[in-house]
């Protein structure tokens, strides 16, 4: 056990959490996306979504602990892993960053990530905290996204995902060890295609129920 403990605390072993915790959270990315979809079905298909959601009761209780606590494991691993680095710093390695394919996802992933984080606590705070007795999850979607400053708001929070998710979806298999020439190349593709649906799948979604719904 004491080995176990001892890697978690190692450089290597906060980048496999973050490696873990992230993959959980592009997958629940995913599965939002499906569900969100279902707006574009119309009221009646989207609360129908909605109430198949709630019926699930404990499973999505115990479903919302695991991701709070990923969550946690997520941000303050990866402040930590930014301060060390920040700490590193006056060292400098002699081999050129660029060198590494350097994108704007990896040079910004510290900073966007902390954009999300305040993004998903306004976003729960719209939809998810909410009084259900006085409106329906619809109509709080409805009201918000018929306010255009959020409607700026959340499109450029999506940009900002989908730009931390094309850099930490490959990043995610390196860290595991899937970094061989052979398949890297498929998995950043595939990760540049992941950012790009999400970045239009939610994208869209304000200003489809704003101008067309």
């Amino acid at each position: 056990m004491n080995w176990f403990i001892e890697m978690l605390r190692s450089s290597i072993g906060k980048k496999l959490m973050m490696a873990i915790t992230g993959l959980a959270f592009i997958l629940f990315l995913l599965i939002h996306l499906i569900g969100n979809l279902t707006l574009y079905g119309g009221k009646e298909l989207f609360l129908s979504y909605v109430d198949h959601l709630h019926a699930l009761g404990p499973l999505i209780r115990v479903a919302e602990i695991g991701l709070l606590t990923f969550a946690i494991i997520h941000v303050s691993t990866g402040l930590i892993l930014f301060w060390q680095n920040l700490q590193a710093r006056p060292v400098r390695y002699q081999v050129d960053k660029r060198a590494g394919g350097r994108t704007i996802g990896s040079a910004t992933m510290p900073y966007t990530g902390v954009l999300i984080l305040g993004f998903v606590v306004v976003h729960l705070l719209n939809f998810h905290f909410i009084d259900h007795t006085q409106q329906t999850v619809f109509q709080a979607v409805d009201a918000t996204f018929a306010m255009l400053p959020y409607v700026v708001f959340y499109t450029v929070a999506v940009i900002v995902v989908a730009i931390h998710v094309s850099h930490g979806f490959w990043s995610l298999f390196q860290t595991i060890g899937a970094n061989h020439i052979k398949y890297m190349p498929a998995i950043k593709g595939l990760g540049v295609i992941i950012s790009l649906l999400v970045a239009a799948g939610f994208g869209f979604i304000p200003v489809y129920v704003s101008f067309i719904m």
